[in-house]
This record gives structure tokens, C-alpha cells and sequence, in this order.
């Protein structure tokens, strides 16, 4: 396992290894970025980073380990409508996923993250989403709510 990263390197690690895969230098490198963001950033973006430190890894490795980290359930990846997949980090590997959903600016592209749930909007996606796997026979494993508009800052303007 590569040296000098983060506490979540060790269950980093175990999901790796959980899928039948290494924790590689690259996988460590881009795992590492997305730990110390709250931003939800961009393959490119996440490149630029990575290619700071090691330069000998290429956007095409960036590309391909982002997909592996998605199947492996590492990171999120978010279509925010901008042309762009941007990616977030799992914060809670336990089986209960840290829920928030997104509030996205179609003028700025500017995305917040929502979480202050109140508990009637959780009972209500705890209902639907029992609703929808009765109805369906469907497991549901998690869910993405996105709130597009106008932000505060655009509306200033």
C-alpha cells in the first residue's frame, strides 16, 4: 500500500481488496484528493491535483480508475447537467450511506450540498423509497435528489 496518505487508506485498502483489487499508487493518489475536498470535482479537475504530486500519472489513468472507483462504491459520480461527470467521495463506507442531495445553479453551475434533513423529510424518502421497492421488487441501495434553480449569489445579480 503507498506511503503517506490518509486514515482511510487502511479501509480503502479493505474494499479493495473485498472487489479482488490492489490499492494502486494512482487509485491511493485520487482517493487522496477527494478526501480533502467537499467540492465535487471534475475528472480534469481531479487530474490537475493528482498530476501535482505524480506527474507520471496520465488523464487516461485518472479516467479509467474514477470508473473503478464508482464500481468498487468508493465515490459518487454526479451529472450536475454541465457537461461534465463530477465526483465525491463516500464518506461513510458503513452499510448506511451519508445521504445529502444537491442544490445546483443553472446559471453558475455553483453545486450545495443540502443535509439538513428535517425528520419529515426523512420519514417521506424512508416511505417512498419502501413504496418503490414493494411495488417494483426492487432493492434499493441509496438515492440522488438534485434541486436545480437559481443560488443567492446569482439572484443578487
Amino acid at each position: 500500500m503507498p506511503r503517506g496518505f490518509g486514515k482511510g487508506a487502511m479501509l480503502w485498502h479493505g474494499r479493495f481488496r473485498k472487489h479482488g483489487y490492489r490499492l494502486t499508487l494512482p487509485r491511493q493518489a485520487i482517493l487522496d484528493v477527494l478526501s480533502r475536498t467537499t467540492k465535487h470535482l471534475s475528472a480534469e479537475e481531479i487530474y490537475i491535483e493528482v498530476h501535482r504530486i505524480y506527474p507520471s500519472i496520465g488523464l487516461s489513468t485518472v479516467y479509467r480508475t474514477l470508473e473503478l472507483l464508482v464500481q468498487v462504491s468508493l465515490i459518487f459520480k454526479f451529472d450536475f447537467g454541465d457537461g461534465k461527470a463530477r465526483y465525491e467521495l463516500i464518506r461513510s463506507l458503513e452499510r448506511e450511506y451519508h445521504y445529502h442531495h444537491h442544490l445546483i445553479c443553472t446559471q453558475c453551475n455553483r453545486v450545495i450540498d443540502y443535509t439538513e434533513f428535517i425528520k419529515d423529510e426523512m420519514e417521506l424518502f424512508k416511505k417512498t423509497e419502501k413504496n418503490l421497492s414493494k411495488k417494483y421488487g426492487f432493492k434499493i441501495n441509496r438515492h440522488i435528489v438534485q434541486f436545480y434553480g437559481v443560488c443567492d449569489k446569482c439572484i443578487r445579480r
